[in-house]
């Protein structure tokens, strides 16, 4: 049985967790996580609108100790029972990355383990391995606060990057459509819960790169036409904010239909002989029930099969950080010898072969 620690700080969650795998079954696989304590931070970013970093490092550093001895507590394990530590080094902001590798680090060489520095990206990339058992190769759509692309995953370390953003990742774009209309943060929820009450069909926002045949993304145009929309009818009431917000949302999944459709094309054609291929959705916005629903839809038009992890396992966690970290000791990846030597990277591709897109901004180049 491997036991791994997983210590996550890449931008305001503090996480760590324990998860075990029984090595021995090459048939089935039986992981198990023992232990996922997660800390938000919300209410320290919430009066500015948006993640602080300053404030995003502080609170990691008084929060982590506590955090990791909770998770082992909760795991029923001590450090002598943990056969490795997993840590993000990448990417995300910078000086939470700092507190999370250098702790996982101290923490590793005190115990005399193993240490394994994680792509965060690879960490939602095999959370459907997890929670579902899924078998390679699959496609992941990764939509969150700083990422928005669609991999290719064939293994453990074999991804190829098919589509990213041009310019705003999906979150991004919610958040700031929040922040314009005075909705508080997070913005992602409190977008999705004006919508509820809103008129999807009152405004004609533009469906960004639909029908383009390189399934990339744009959500810049997107915003922009929120704010101009916003701006036309001010001072806004109530009725208006909850009409923005369905119509926005109602664009978000059409783009998101049209260009994930050209994905699952493509799979179709590269894998002809899969009976059942899986798209696999994770990252936070993946909460919001109308971008699933439409998912849900396409897929099963194209005759995929719709997996999507726990929303405690989509949103920024600990668990995948330690599966991670399993799957790369059990594929005999884990790069331990210069693992100490690692420094954390704020950019960090998952797919280190494709170069980066470049439209109306860098911002989607950063993965």
């Amino acid at each position: 049985m491997i036991r791994v620690l997983g210590i996550e700080t890449s931008c305001d969650e503090t996480a760590a967790s324990v998860v075990a795998f029984d090595s021995g079954a090459s048939e089935i696989r039986s992981p198990k996580i023992l232990s996922n304590t997660v800390l938000s931070q919300i209410a320290e970013h919430a009066a500015f609108g948006g993640v602080v970093p300053e404030i995003a490092a502080r609170a990691h550093v008084e929060a982590l100790d506590g955090i990791v001895e909770a998770a082992l507590a909760d795991a029923g394990t001590d450090l002598s029972e943990i056969d490795a530590v997993a840590a993000t080094a990448g990417p995300g902001l910078v000086g939470g990355l700092i507190v999370g590798l250098m702790t996982a680090k101290a923490i590793a060489a005190a115990a005399g383990k193993p240490l394994l520095a994680i792509n965060h990206l690879e960490g939602h990339a095999l959370t459907a391995r997890l929670t579902d058992g899924l078998e390679f190769p699959y496609l992941l759509l990764l939509v969150s606060g700083g990422h928005t692309q669609i991999v290719r995953v064939a293994g453990v370390g074999d991804y190829q990057r098919w589509a990213t953003t041009i310019d705003d990742a999906l979150g991004e774009a919610f958040d700031k459509t929040a922040k314009m209309l005075g909705l508080p943060y997070p913005g992602g929820p409190n977008v999705e819960k004006a919508a509820e009450k809103g008129d999807a069909a009152r405004f004609a926002f533009p469906r960004p790169m639909k029908g383009a045949t390189q399934p990339d993304f744009s959500f810049s145009g997107l915003k922009t036409a929120v704010r101009q929309a916003a701006s036309a009818i001010a001072p806004l009431t109530e009725k208006d904010v909850a009409d923005i917000c369905a119509s926005f949302q109602a664009a978000v999944a059409d783009a998101l239909q049209d260009r994930v459709r050209r994905a699952l094309e493509r799979f179709r054609a590269e894998f002809p002989d899969m009976k059942a291929p899986a798209l696999v959705v994770a990252g936070g916005v993946a909460a919001n029930r109308t971008i699933k629903v439409a998912l849900e839809a396409l897929c099963r038009d194209a005759g995929f099969r719709f997996v999507a992890p726990p929303l405690k396992l989509c949103t920024d966690n600990a668990a995948m950080i330690a599966w991670a970290g399993i799957e790369r000791l059990s594929a005999g990846l884990a790069d331990t010898e210069n693992s100490f030597a690692f420094v954390p990277r704020s950019r960090w591709p998952l797919d280190g072969v494709s170069t980066p897109v470049v439209g109306s901004g860098r911002r989607g180049a950063k993965a």
